[in-house]
């Protein structure tokens, strides 16, 4: 994928709904299922998906410090 950071959501969603789903299959109660499948694929994401979210983070960081043109940057470069 080349978004990073929609790899990783991908990822931590697909986590949790797996973990989720094993948990309803087991007869757990729902809200404690939710409340499970939460902490433990938080945990797996941050053991198991540390390159992606490595990948996702430095996006994040050269899309917040790439410097921007402004206005007359843009229109010096036009001429």
């Amino acid at each position: 994928m080349k978004n990073p950071l929609l790899a990783y959501t991908l990822a931590r969603i697909g986590v949790f709904a797996g973990i989720l789903a094993v948990l309803l299959l087991l007869n757990f109660n729902p809200y404690l299922a939710v409340i499970f499948a939460t902490m433990l694929s938080f945990s797996f994401s941050l053991i198991f998906l540390r390159k992606l979210r490595e990948a996702s983070s430095a996006k994040v960081y050269e899309s917040v410090t790439s410097k921007k043109k402004t206005v007359d940057e843009s229109h010096e470069d036009e001429n």
